[in-house]
């Protein structure tokens, strides 16, 4: 049989799109550069909290699993929660993010998302609830923890790991290079990030 140019094209056309269609949710990207999407939650306190309500201000996203081993890492050696204090306090709005969904490991309710925050000593300006995972998907969030730093602009300058370090040994925080903590620096003090892109390690999304 002899395609024509019409048809070859179609073919071309149709298998380009169901190779999309295959794609998995995570396969979304936010791209450093520019703004990315924004979102309205319900946090832990029963209240919604939207990304332009912090216009102006440093965001810094933080996609949370609480039985995750490397998020204990972080959480059991007061690791997150110093950096949450940190810069909580400099003005830099912290949005802890749960997209786990319902029955899936992690999946948090409120009454479980205070718990944790008061259990652990967290300081985020905000715990979000993400079950549907339309968040996590619509930022390509793989892992947890996978950090996001947006500036005063609206302007995403990081995506990647908390760290250069993708163990789950709390001792390895303490001689780790804290991605998050320089990418703020940085920003803070009028630079450009100098790493704005690295790989995000930990346990899967559970979408």
């Amino acid at each position: 049989m002899r395609f024509t140019r019409y048809a070859i094209a179609t073919t071309a056309v149709l298998g380009l799109a169901a190779l999309l269609a295959g794609l998995s949710p995570v396969d979304a990207q936010v791209v450093v550069g520019q703004k990315p999407p924004a979102f309205s939650l319900s946090d832990s306190k029963g209240g919604t909290r939207s990304l332009d309500s912090f216009s102006g201000q440093l965001v810094v996203l933080e996609w949370v699993n609480p039985d995750c081993p490397f998020v204990k890492k972080h959480y059991g050696s007061g690791n997150m929660q110093k950096l949450q204090k940190a810069y909580t306090t400099r003005g830099v709005a912290w949005l802890t993010i749960n997209s786990s969904a319902p029955g899936k490991q992690g999946h948090l309710q409120p009454a479980t998302a205070e718990a944790f925050v008061k259990d652990t000593s967290a300081s985020p300006t905000a715990l979000l609830l993400d079950p549907e995972g339309n968040v996590g998907r619509a930022y390509g969030a793989k892992t947890t923890p996978h950090m996001f730093v947006i500036d005063a602009s609206g302007t995403l300058i990081y995506n990647g790991a908390i760290d250069d370090t993708p163990s789950a040994d709390p001792a390895d925080v303490a001689t780790a290079k804290n991605y998050v903590r320089t990418a703020l620096e940085e920003t803070l003090s009028g630079r450009a990030v100098s790493r704005a892109t690295t790989q995000p390690y930990g346990c899967s999304v559970k979408y």
